[in-house]
């Protein structure tokens, strides 16, 4: 291990990456990730399974596999051994290692790691300090509210953003010192500080204060951006008030509207919610409404409503998410073979203009109806045309065919740059997570495939001729 190629991970993911790592974990392989990450070199893998044995009681093997990293003054291990040495209940030595001196002090980044941990040992007091000089910026307010949430300190929070909102009040009544003009940001900011007031006094049981400081805001006549009155709607459904959701739904507030329909079905009003969803449609057709309704509909178990709801949107030009969602309730169903008449009688601008993704598509359905024969003799005949382009989608129509070592050759061999995680995932749903792990490029091969690619890709700007050595056998990490 070296510094270099550990900031590289850290920027780049390279080597055991977070996902995988946490898989492993979760599937109870803390001691493969633990063997791979000391044979590697590997941070990420090496931070998963330092939590994961902390989790289990087992500090001391957890300081353990961190400390080769804080021998080479990687700082991230400094972090990480502050954690462990938390949970040993030394919090007090443990926020002394890592605790900002003045110059880190204005470091915000900095600031909002050390406050979680101060707040972890019991110092939520000294999580607040670091925090404080740096509420003009909008995560290190939200990270405040988030830290502090359980540690008794809901009056101190509160007072420090109702003068913080105060500050940006009399900002915005000034006007821009440049322009004379009320200063957009200040608002926004200031909104946004509104909304984190109400979050901490609701928590704090005093919700009748928290409906009243947005309820005020909202009767100002000001103009405010999309979450505010969504905020507000959902305060309200959690408190109960569906007369005042009702009256800020028909004011004009889009985004509480979908919140007042799932309020109306929670108290038992569904045949009331679902009117008024498509009564909403009718008159404006917003996407949210319909999938809204379509979400009531699930629940209510009317798949086939919910894909006819959804319809007229499958032949937008930008209705993936809706249509796909559509298709995966009919698989989930049972139905894939209505999935493929639904798919096949796409005729709009979507499908004209994105033929490859609608094969895609149609070759998945394929595979969940069983036709996995047709499906891979279709996308060998495109890989064909194409080489290598439909690697991922054969792989996994041969994995449905019962042919998994076919599939995981091809993967293995495949030039697509995801390959390795679609690889790594198969063989983590075949039970095989050994192999899984050793599939994965170390951090130095990562790395060293990276940079060919970076070069690979400058060269042709030097030499418009030139064609990379390798360029099109190479796999790809």
């Amino acid at each position: 291990m070296n510094i270099d190629d550990l900031s590289w991970q850290a920027r780049h993911h390279g080597g055991i990456y977070p996902r995988l790592a946490r898989t492993l974990v979760d599937l109870g392989e803390t001691e493969l990730l633990i063997g791979a990450a000391r044979e590697r070199g590997d941070w990420i893998g090496t931070q998963a399974a330092a939590r994961a044995l902390c989790a289990a009681g087992d500090t001391d093997r957890a300081a353990a596999l961190v400390a080769p990293f804080r021998e080479i003054g990687w700082r991230e291990a400094d972090w990480a051994t502050a954690e462990i040495m938390i949970v040993r209940g030394e919090g007090e030595e443990a926020l002394a290692t890592v605790r900002p001196d003045a110059a880190a002090l204005g470091d915000g980044h900095v600031c909002a790691r050390y406050a979680g941990l101060a707040a972890t040992a019991g110092r939520a007091d000294e999580a607040i300090d670091v925090l404080a000089p740096h509420l003009g910026e909008s995560w290190l307010r939200s990270r405040l509210v988030e830290v502090t949430e359980g540690q008794g300190r809901d009056d101190r929070v509160l007072h420090l953003l109702t003068r913080e909102a105060e500050h940006m009040e009399h900002k915005d009544s000034e006007g821009c010192g440049r322009c004379g003009q009320a200063c957009r940001a200040s608002r926004t900011d200031r909104w946004d500080v509104l909304l984190l007031i109400s979050q901490v006094l609701e928590r704090a049981g005093r919700a009748q204060e928290a409906v009243e400081v947005v309820r005020t805001e909202t009767a100002s006549g000001r103009r405010h951006p999309l979450n505010f009155p969504e905020h507000y709607a959902q305060l309200l459904a959690r408190q109960g008030l569906i007369e005042e959701l009702r009256a800020l739904a028909e004011a004009e507030h889009r985004a509480a509207f979908a919140v007042y329909a799932k309020a109306l079905e929670d108290t038992g009003r569904a045949l009331e919610a679902e009117a008024l969803l498509r009564e909403a449609i009718e008159a404006h057709d917003d996407p949210n409404d319909r999938a809204a309704l379509m979400r009531l509909l699930v629940r209510q178990a009317r798949i086939d409503e919910a894909v006819e709801a959804g319809r007229p949107t499958y032949d937008y030009y930008d209705c993936w998410n809706f249509l796909h969602w559509a298709l995966e309730l009919l698989v989930g169903d049972g139905r894939p073979g209505r999935a493929l008449e639904l798919l096949d009688g796409l005729t709009g601008a979507w499908a004209e203009g994105h033929p490859d993704q609608v094969l895609d598509l149609r070759l998945w359905l394929l595979g969940e109806a069983g036709r996995c024969e047709e499906a891979v003799a279709q996308a060998t005949a495109l890989n064909e045309k194409e080489p290598g382009e439909w690697d991922l989608r054969l792989a996994r129509l041969l994995e449905r065919d019962g042919r998994l070592e076919e599939a995981l050759a091809l993967l293995r061999t495949s030039t697509q740059r995801s390959a390795v995680y679609d690889l790594v995932d198969m063989l983590l749903e075949h039970g095989r997570p050994a192999e899984a792990l050793a599939s994965v490029p170390t951090i130095a091969e990562k790395r060293a495939a990276h940079e060919q690619r970076e070069a690979a890709a400058r060269r042709p700007q030097d030499d418009p001729w030139a064609v990379p050595d390798g360029y099109a056998s190479q796999p790809s990490f």
